[in-house]
């Protein structure tokens, strides 16, 4: 697969337009614009007045984005994680006026075909992971200095890999007479730690996602995300997060349910439940996509879809 925004398929498109449930004139944020698959079906629905504002760390897409840019006036482009969006938004003065935004979270497919990347165990490359590789210190960079008891900790608790600690010994003592710079290393390492193979799962998945996920601080931007999204929402506005594994929509689903809850009082507190001032609506169950989506793109099957409406 190419960088080519006509090769890449985004997820669950058909089903996240719907649920933004577009307004012509509207706001819209794409905090995820990655090659802008799901960008384009929102400025298909938008009228010369609405406006699109996308984001995204990767350079890559921040050059894509620009493309369009020059293509169509109403949409802009920024570099930056979606954890700091009430900053672009608070520039262009849309504060309380956005009327949906989509994050679509995890790593982007071109970035998993593009070896030089590191993202994927499947192909040889140098072990970087960062979404911004202009920003921070690289996979390799870290397991080289990291502490065996830290990369125990993001393996076992960032990939829900039980057996971190073998994976954790054996990177600290093949660094000690070997530098651990490519992706086929570790992958290497990695599969030699385990004490058996899962049927249809690359032994080196779990650790391969717990470590790009402590690289670029994944989870605590989602959370961060989830929290400005809702804050920089109008009233009736959309939010939309795709996540595609069980530490992602977790955290969504628990935001959510908290926040369409209301206020935190006893179970037995005097007081009724229009009361508790709830922030958002559910606006469905979780969405999944279909056997046609997932004949046409498997990575689409551990993808799920949240979406929620801001009432207050």
């Amino acid at each position: 697969m190419t960088d080519s925004h006509s090769e890449h398929l985004p997820v669950l498109l058909n089903e996240t337009i719907a649920a933004l449930d577009v307004k012509a004139d509207g706001f819209y944020v794409d905090g995820t614009f990655g090659r802008g698959g799901h960008a384009r079906q929102i400025l298909a629905q938008l009228s010369e007045q609405g406006k699109l504002l996308g984001l995204d760390k990767d350079p890559q897409a921040i050059a894509e984005g620009l493309r369009l840019s020059k293509q169509d006036p109403r949409f802009s482009i920024e570099q930056c994680s979606f954890a700091q969006l009430a900053t672009p938004i608070n520039e262009r003065l849309w504060q309380g006026k956005v009327d949906g935004i989509l994050l679509d979270i995890g790593v982007s497919s071109p970035q998993l075909d593009q070896a030089e990347r590191g993202f994927s165990f499947q192909k040889d490359g140098p072990l970087d992971m960062r979404m911004n590789p202009d920003v921070g210190i690289s996979a390799a960079e870290w397991l080289a200095t990291a502490k065996v008891e830290d990369i125990t900790f993001v393996i076992k608790t960032l990939g829900e890999e039980k057996f971190g600690k073998r994976i954790a010994n054996a990177i600290v003592e093949t660094r000690e007479h070997t530098a651990i710079t490519s992706t086929t290393q570790l992958a290497t390492l990695v599969d030699k730690a385990m004490p058996f193979r899962e049927k249809n799962k690359h032994p080196a998945t779990r650790t391969f996602q717990a470590i790009r996920i402590y690289i670029n601080n994944e989870l605590d931007d989602l959370k961060a995300g989830l929290e400005q999204s809702l804050d920089v929402l109008a009233v009736n506005g959309r939010l939309a997060v795709i996540t595609f594994h069980s530490l992602e929509d977790r955290i969504v689903k628990r935001y959510f349910r908290d926040e369409a809850r209301g206020d935190d009082l006893p179970s037995n507190f005097p007081i009724r439940a229009d009361e508790l001032n709830p922030r958002i609506k559910l606006i469905s169950k979780a969405i999944k996509a279909g056997d046609d989506e997932l004949a046409a793109n498997p990575r689409a099957r551990s993808a799920v879809l949240r979406v929620v409406e801001k009432i207050a």
